[in-house]
Parts: structure tokens; sequence; C-alpha cells
């Protein structure tokens, strides 16, 4: 029984240590924050673009993958 009440206290102690860790490296500075990102739009695309500059990888010259000969 004297078990169960020492596990109690570690448990409790882990917890404890656990929520002062966290306020200290700052996971509850900016609780808003990214659940607003999520929202905002952003007006430049996420994918590459290709730039007309850009020398053509492939042997034969054509400019899509999918061009024929």
């Amino acid at each position: 029984m004297g078990f169960l009440f020492l596990l109690s206290g570690v448990f409790v102690l882990l917890i404890v240590m656990g929520v002062l860790w966290s306020i200290r490296s700052g996971q509850f500075d900016d609780l808003e924050g990214p659940a607003e990102r999520i929202l905002m739009d952003d007006d430049d695309p996420l994918l590459p673009t290709r730039h007309s500059g850009r020398k053509d990888p492939s042997p034969n010259g054509n400019t899509s993958p999918n061009a024929h000969k």
C-alpha cells in the first residue's frame, strides 16, 4: 500500500515538473497565433513556379515533359 503512495507522489511531482518546464520554455506564450494562422490567406503560391530563364534539362530541347519527338 505504501508503494502506491510513493508512485502517486512521483506521478504528481512529474506533472508539476512538466508544467513548469512548459511554462519556462514558452509553450503558453502565444495561444491564439497558431489557431488563427490557418485562416490567413497567403497571396504567395506554395508550389514553386518555372522561370523562363531556366535551362531545359531535356536533351532534345522540348519544354514539356510530355512532348512528342
